[in-house]
């Protein structure tokens, strides 16, 4: 296996339990996995591992949190092609149009999506995204 970063970024903890899931679902699979929370990550330790994770929660209007992520994340997008990108995050309303923007975004970038965003309602399923984890693992 490979070695694969997370990085993300949570307001209420529901992202970083699935962030510390998906590691955990990684690990069991022998991928090396670094978790970095956003506001610790530099484009360049970021862009060294070729399967990133990335996770946000939708914020306002459905967008990625604006302060931190998504300043860090289009720093990097650009700088993503061949990469395996995972997504994931939670919301608390909407219908996961973020999710469905951010999913353009990492193709438009000519990386390569794995399945479909992990998106989940308020509080995470800890086993689902472990079971992500593991599929991404094997990616």
């Amino acid at each position: 296996m490979g070695k694969a970063a997370i990085v993300y970024w949570s307001g209420t903890g529901n992202t970083e339990a699935m962030a510390k899931a998906i590691e955990k679902g990684l690990k069991a699979n022998g991928e090396a996995t670094t978790l970095i929370p956003v506001s610790k990550a530099s484009a360049s330790q970021v862009l060294a591992f070729d399967k990133i994770a990335f996770g946000c929660p939708s914020m306002g209007v459905e967008v990625l949190e604006e302060s931190e992520f998504d300043p860090f994340f289009s720093s990097i997008e650009g700088k993503l092609k061949g990469k395996k990108i995972a997504l994931f995050g939670s919301y608390g309303w909407g219908d996961g149009q973020w999710m469905r923007d951010w999913q353009d975004r990492v193709v438009a970038a000519g990386a390569t999506l794995f399945d479909d965003g992990l998106t989940v309602q308020e509080t995470p399923d800890e086993a689902e995204a472990e079971a992500y984890g593991k599929r991404f693992a094997q990616a």
